[in-house]
């Protein structure tokens, strides 16, 4: 069955939490367990309706206040698909969050509130989307029964995210608008009869009509080597296979392949799934290939196909979105992780902060935490990649604290 990754977005009390418990409900996804918590707790809060946000905020912290704090990965499917949502916050100290849930998301739903409009988190947000390239974007205003289901404040939202849509840089971006209710469940997965001027589909009905695509898909395929196969038992005594998962496109029987960093050439010998071959490795697949060649391979090498070589630099320009509260400065020094690969860094100059409501940059000599900005990187050893803009994999990094070992920011390759 086929599996879409979503990820919600949203200021605070926008709905998202609401939103996902009426997916669930409707879908009959719910446990009865589950259910019976939420009607007895709506009941001792004194509500005269379920609070579905309940079955999605399961931090204390999070049902105390009424607000979504980490990112909440929920599981539920119909008789067409599997999906996966990411429940991710909408306060500004929690960006950092939303890149996490956003960075691995095939569709995102941003939530407006129909009486509030487009507003400086709507910004944020739609921001980080075409940061990370999101390719399906669906812009659910909600709320809309608080607004007596009025077509006029609909169309006036839509117009404004419409100029909002009209800054992106990426254009390759679907941009849909629905109007709903998460509260009483109009058009999340019934259409609803409150709102005869809109002639669309419900959220679940476009989410079922989407084709998921590889969140990674690139016209470059990409194979980081995670480990090195050798059995040296009696039946596979020569066997040396190179396993990992493939990224971009697909891999055949015959291509001509690159062994980066050593540009050692050779050609695909085998391809193993398992305990099966195949002539052809489609993108997204765990595989082991053999090659004609025996030649050195390592963890942290990559397979590439001898045409489409990536840049091979040691010092990168890079966009950082910062996760850490120590703040990011010249001269320090971090472990970047890139695909298998992980070697010593050096950040080189902090160029400026990036406004999220597309205003521009602004000079600056430091990053503080959960603040996006441009950042050039001298490396110890040279690495091959790609722009983020054009091969997600292998133009997206991390970087990890040598004292702590803790991840502090998330990097995109210019």
């Amino acid at each position: 069955m086929e599996v879409l990754k979503i990820a919600t977005a949203g200021s605070v009390d926008d709905g998202k939490s609401t939103l996902i418990g009426r997916l669930l409900y409707d879908t009959k996804s719910l446990t009865t367990d589950k259910l019976e918590a939420i009607e007895k707790s709506s009941k001792q809060k004194g509500y005269d309706y379920l609070d579905f946000s309940l079955a999605t905020d399961g931090l204390v912290a999070e049902r105390e206040q009424g607000i979504t704090i980490d990112v909440a990965h929920i599981y539920f499917s119909t008789a067409k698909k599997s999906y996966i949502i990411a429940d991710t916050p909408g306060h500004v100290e929690y960006t950092r969050n939303m890149v996490t849930g956003a960075s691995t998301s095939q569709v995102s739903i941003i939530l407006i509130d129909a009486r509030k409009g487009v507003i400086e988190q709507t910004y944020r947000h739609f921001f980080i989307n075409n940061l990370l390239r999101v390719k399906e974007v669906i812009v659910a205003i909600n709320k809309m029964d608080l607004v007596d289901y009025s077509e006029e404040v609909y169309n006036k939202i839509k117009a404004d995210f419409e100029t909002l849509n009209a800054k992106s840089s990426f254009k390759e971006q679907n941009v849909s608008y629905i109007p709903i209710s998460a509260l009483t469940g109009g058009n999340v997965a019934q259409r609803a009869a409150e709102m005869p001027w809109y002639d669309g589909q419900s959220v679940l009905e476009h989410l079922e009509g989407l084709e998921p695509a590889d969140v990674y898909e690139a016209e470059q395929a990409r194979f980081p080597v995670q480990t090195v196969i050798r059995p040296k038992t009696q039946q596979y005594h020569d066997f040396r296979g190179y396993a990992g998962k493939l990224y971009g496109s697909a891999l055949k029987v015959g291509d001509a392949v690159t062994v980066l960093p050593s540009l050692t050439e050779s050609k695909i010998s085998k391809i193993h799934f398992f305990d099966k071959e195949f002539n052809e490795a489609p993108a997204g697949s765990s595989i082991t290939i053999e090659l004609e060649n025996d030649i050195n391979v390592t963890r942290g090498d990559m397979i590439v196909k001898s045409a489409e070589l990536p840049k091979i630099e040691k010092e990168i320009n890079t966009t950082i979105c910062w996760m850490d509260s120590k703040k990011l400065v010249a001269g320090t020094k971090y472990l970047i992780q890139h695909n298998t690969n992980r070697i010593l860094a050096k950040v080189d100059r902090v160029k400026n902060v990036v406004a999220t409501d597309y205003s521009g940059t602004k000079e600056a000599d430091q990053l503080a935490i959960n603040e996006i900005g441009e950042v050039s990187i001298k490396l110890s050893k040279a690495i091959y990649f790609d722009a983020y803009n054009s091969n997600k994999s292998n133009g997206a990094f991390i970087l990890i604290d040598t004292n702590t070992n803790t991840t502090a920011g998330v990097g995109f390759i210019n």
